[in-house]
């Protein structure tokens, strides 16, 4: 015969999963990682800024310096060189590569206007309603142009984490090219082209 204190026992192993799975503050999904870990249910996303607010805030500046981060300057002086030299000017280059890497991955959260609203057109621009019409009717080609960034940034990543500063300048090149195919198709698809 089972006592009472033995069937509490095999009551609350039984009852324990469930309580501390209640305590978490996400369920798992039932899927498992690659190292058969369960994931947990993705937690809700919130969209905030337009893609020009990440453009101004994030995407810019984290893509300004990496361009500046290596580069040769002639004067009359004589040339000026200048790339990272320290751990810590390597670092700093990392952090803006990290930032646009991940800034991709919100630039295409389902949700984000282009544009704030009440926001005019800038010269040679479409409005913010046209962009993101053109987007919408577009997104696969929206999608690989962020993915195209991203892809750039990740191979300014591995330059940087090889202090190569001749490939994170040949790398600048391709990451500005990226961005201007973007740019041209989603934000000012009618401005004037340079001829070759």
């Amino acid at each position: 015969m089972t006592s009472p204190v033995t069937l509490r026992r095999a009551s609350l192993a039984l009852l324990l999963p469930v309580l501390l799975q209640g305590c978490g503050t996400q369920a798992p999904r039932g899927d498992t990682d690659r190292k058969g870990q369960p994931m947990l249910a993705a937690a809700p996303l919130h969209v905030t800024a337009s893609i020009k607010e990440l453009m101004d805030s994030t995407i810019d500046p984290a893509a300004d310096g990496l361009w500046d981060s290596v580069g040769t300057i002639v004067t009359t002086a004589g040339i000026d060189t200048h790339q990272p030299r320290t751990d810590e000017e390597w670092h700093a280059v990392r952090r803006h590569a990290l930032t646009l890497i991940e800034a991709m991955n919100l630039v295409v959260m389902d949700g984000r206007h282009a544009a704030p609203r009440g926001t005019k057109a800038g010269l040679g621009e479409l409005s913010p309603q046209q962009m993101d019409a053109k987007i919408a009717a577009n997104r696969a080609e929206f999608n690989l142009f962020a993915q195209a960034v991203h892809d750039e940034g990740l191979k300014a990543l591995a330059a940087i984490d090889r202090k190569d500063p001749e490939a994170l300048s040949s790398i600048g090149s391709d990451l500005d090219e990226r961005c201007e195919a973007c740019h041209v198709t989603f934000w000012y698809p009618n401005s004037a082209r340079p001829t070759a």
